[in-house]
């Protein structure tokens, strides 16, 4: 039996367009825009100035605290601007702007590494790379990866969850990911198991990924301690807590952690980057992008510098279709209609959906009619309706009361409204506001 966790969760049209497509290499952008803040946490401190000369893996801004991450140069080139960009969300954020220098580029990509298998690091030292080499959560949550592994005292862990469910429609990095790179996700997985100290992995895949689960049920035959779980297919199955829930029947506490019922979840794609940090020392200079929507040429999955705009993706596709509503980064429940194509990729960047205007046109708004759906599908156990309305009268404390900041912003509750009232976009901006209270009365 499928399993799955057992409150709301939907099933929107899976629309996986690139399942079958191999990764293909973005070619070299010509120039590059980092962002400091590719993270939760503290933005990093920028080290290099305008005219510097940087070679790719070059640390070019520091981790500005504990909650924070390392930025690399994807590219080796000239420093031209010290500058401000749009982000996902619209804001305007600090960014390193890199000419590419096609002569000293040193083609790091293009390298055959070879597999490595033997773990030579000390847990410690495993960490100490995992921080230096700026690897984040690249699920989308983008939490700095070592200081998820750092395991404070009194906290008992005995298992270890890689998430390779990727339910969000439209996306297939990760899919694309563990069929061609599944031994060293394997690799990736002991590493981690060394680093923390744990017998037991769990690597979760929705079942409408056959080829990767049947794949890694036939390279851990002969493997001790790591497990192959098919799960029903459901959204948003790839939630944190959703999938502890799904695959020990663990309940991780309302505002805590998977690590409170002894447990630390990975994305496949922070593995992989995990294994090419300690194996082959490599920092996160490029990720897999799904490109896609039902009207591009060509669909595809890429290899993708972190800091290339998002213009030479849509490019690479054969261009803007006629009758485009929408690019989202992101995929069509959790994802952000972009303000322009000069946004970059940067380590959260999982895909890159273009939306025709007969998708993307919205009902228009009517009353609630209270028959209770967007609470009956809310995977947290929430009223949407009633959080709605507390944000859109700016009735931010009660909001807090009844657990606003729960809320995974999974967008289910308006998938199923039929009175296309925009749920998700009134709970989002009260959520803002919420934390901004909590932040200020702290």
């Amino acid at each position: 039996m499928l399993r799955t966790f057992p409150k709301g969760g939907i099933h929107p049209p899976e629309n996986k367009l690139t399942s079958s497509k191999p990764i293909k290499r973005l070619p070299l952008p010509k120039v590059v825009y980092v962002p400091i803040s590719q993270h939760i946490g503290i933005p990093a401190e920028i080290i290099v100035d305008r005219k510097d000369k940087v070679e790719i893996g070059q640390v070019i801004a520091k981790s500005g605290g504990f909650v924070s991450s390392n930025i690399h140069a994807p590219v080796a080139g000239t420093v031209t601007k010290l500058d401000k960009i749009v982000d996902t969300r619209g804001y305007k954020k600090q960014c390193i702007v890199i000419r590419t220098d096609a002569k000293n580029e040193s083609n790091l990509e293009e390298i055959e590494y070879p597999l490595r298998k033997e773990i030579e690091l000390e847990p410690e030292e495993i960490l100490q790379r995992i921080s230096d080499y700026g690897i984040v959560g690249l699920g989308g949550a983008t939490f700095p990866s070592h200081v998820k592994l750092q395991i404070k005292e009194g906290k008992k862990l005995d298992c270890l969850i890689i998430n390779g469910v990727e339910c969000e429609p439209y996306l297939t990095a990760d899919h694309r990911l563990m069929l061609e790179h599944s031994e060293e996700i394997l690799v990736g997985i002991r590493i981690l198991m060394h680093a923390l100290h744990v017998d037991r992995a769990i690597i979760g895949i929705e079942n409408n990924k056959r080829d990767a689960i049947d794949l890694f049920k036939k390279l851990t035959t002969n493997e001790s301690g790591i497990q192959i779980a098919a799960l029903k297919v459901k959204y948003p199955q790839g939630g944190e807590k959703q999938l502890v829930r799904a695959l020990l029947k663990r309940e991780v506490p309302k505002n805590g952690l998977p690590l409170d019922v002894g447990v630390v979840v990975h994305n496949v794609g922070t593995v992989y980057a995990i294994y090419q940090a300690v194996q082959h020392n490599r920092p996160l200079l490029e990720r897999v992008v799904t490109v896609t929507g039902k009207k591009l040429d060509q669909p595809s999955n890429f290899w993708v510098k972190i800091g290339t705009p998002i213009s030479d993706l849509i490019d690479a596709v054969g261009g803007v279709p006629e009758n485009t509503r929408k690019i989202v980064s992101g995929g069509p429940m959790m994802g952000m209609a972009l303000k322009n194509m000069d946004v970059p990729v940067t380590k959260g960047t999982s895909g890159i959906l273009v939306i025709s205007e007969d998708e993307a046109s919205r009902g228009a708004p009517k009353n609630c009619i209270r028959c209770g759906e967007c609470v009956d599908v809310c995977p947290m156990g929430l009223e949407p309706h009633l959080l709605m309305n507390l944000s859109e009268k700016g009735m931010y404390e009660k909001a807090s009361q009844e657990d606003i900041l729960t809320c995974i912003e999974c967008g289910s509750c308006s998938y199923v409204c039929p009175s296309h009232r925009p749920l998700l976009d009134y709970i989002r901006f009260g959520k803002s506001i919420v934390k901004q209270l909590e932040t200020k009365s702290a």
